[in-house]
């Protein structure tokens, strides 16, 4: 069956990456599939329907970014706040180098079909648990806190760099360091409370 050949559906998702860097977010089915070759209906095909396509390119883009972050933040040579600083900085860099595709999907896809909201919320999801995991694999704290702490931390960075490609004009680093701040506090606020008040005394 042509939706089952890999190469297939691999041409099929690069036509869809090149209008969406294209148009932008707006971009139509209709631009997809004349991009490709081919009608709406057989592009739909070969993922299933139009689900199956967004979700198809979640995995490509969305998978590939986690990939990109597991080193910084799984680095344990490196002290917190220089692993913190180095994911985010990736992170947003990601982001703002994509930023068509970076919409299309969290914007666009997400919100008008109700089943690729669900498979984004869920890629996200494990990011935060994959981190609360390093944050127990490392002692950092508790298991429940440290889900707390993973699913809070990936939360803030997703929609604080949501909110920075809205303003430009901010500087990068500036909203690097107070995420960073952010989360060393946060990390550090029970063990080092006693430690800390000492170090000022």
């Amino acid at each position: 069956m042509s939706g089952r050949d890999p190469d297939r559906r691999r041409a099929l998702l690069d036509a869809a990456d090149r209008v969406i860097l294209r148009e932008g977010p707006e971009a139509s089915m209709a631009a997809i599939a004349a991009e490709a070759g081919i009608t709406k209906p057989i592009l739909y095909r070969h993922f299933g329907d139009k689900s199956g396509l967004y979700e198809a390119l979640a995995d490509r883009h969305v998978r590939t970014v986690i990939a990109q972050l597991r080193p910084a933040f799984a680095e344990v040579a490196t002290d917190l706040r220089g692993r913190a600083r180095t994911t985010i900085t990736v992170y947003l860099d990601l982001i703002s180098a994509n930023l068509n595709l970076y919409r299309f999907l969290f914007h666009r896809a997400s919100a008008e079909d109700t089943r690729m909201r669900s498979h984004m919320t869920a890629l996200v999801r494990s990011l935060g648990e994959e981190l609360g995991r390093v944050l127990v694999a490392e002692r950092v704290a508790e298991p429940v806190r440290a889900q707390v702490l993973g699913h809070a931390f990936v939360g803030m960075v997703q929609t604080t760099g949501d909110w920075w490609l809205e303003h430009p004009e901010v500087d990068r680093a500036e909203v690097v360091e107070g995420l960073v701040d952010v989360i060393v506090a946060a990390v550090s606020h029970r063990s080092g409370r006693a430690s800390h008040a000492a170090g000022r005394s």
